[in-house]
């Protein structure tokens, strides 16, 4: 188990302390001179952007659980839940809401960093635009265009991840009874009338 930790620490160090566009090269250029292994491009980006992601995400994620008051473990366990059922019912849910924030911006940052992939010449939004400016020399319109689309997928993740927030917060009227009995309860001034 220790050593499968000390693997998780160095993988996630490694991918979080490199920059994505040095991972494309040396996946792409290093392991076809390296081991002559030639990858095609489409999956060599794939995989770099899902490891590189997992690195991140795996991060916000312990954020999230360390989040959670122990309380709430305390409280399980008095209940009698194992380990497992902690974790997926009381500690996991209340984690990745609040991870969800974190998690919606290391979406937003991928999609962005899309672009470093040119440099293995994957065909990317801005591998593509390089490659019409440059035949049409219509570079702001092109770029434009592209910033454009970048906005487009961007506010999609971001309001799509919103929905999901809203939809893990439940219902805003958790105090019904509260207010029903405010509603109810007289008022000191009605008290005071009522006493003259």
């Amino acid at each position: 188990m220790a050593i499968i930790n000390w693997l998780l620490s160095v993988y996630i160090e490694v991918f979080r302390g490199t920059p994505m566009i040095v991972q494309a090269a040396v996946l792409y250029y290093g392991a076809a001179q390296a081991f002559g292994v030639n990858m095609d491009r489409t999956v060599a980006a794939l995989v770099i952007v899902s490891i590189n992601t997992g690195a991140y995400i795996s991060e916000i994620i312990r954020g999230g659980i360390i989040s959670v008051d122990e309380g709430q473990f305390e409280a399980a366990h008095a209940l009698g839940f194992t380990h497992w059922q902690t974790m997926t019912k009381v500690i996991l849910p209340q984690a990745i809401r609040n991870s969800l924030p974190a998690v919606t911006n290391e979406f937003i940052v991928n999609i962005k960093d899309t672009s470093v992939l040119s440099i293995i010449s994957v065909s990317e939004l801005f591998f593509t635009a390089e490659t019409i400016s440059g035949q049409s020399f219509q570079f702001f319109h092109t770029y434009l265009i592209v910033c454009g689309i970048y906005l487009i997928m961007t506010f999609t993740i971001s309001r799509l991840f919103r929905l999901i927030e809203k939809h893990l917060d439940g219902p805003k009227n958790y105090n019904v009874m509260n207010n029903q009995m405010q509603v109810e309860t007289p008022s000191i001034k009605d008290t005071e009338g009522d006493a003259e």
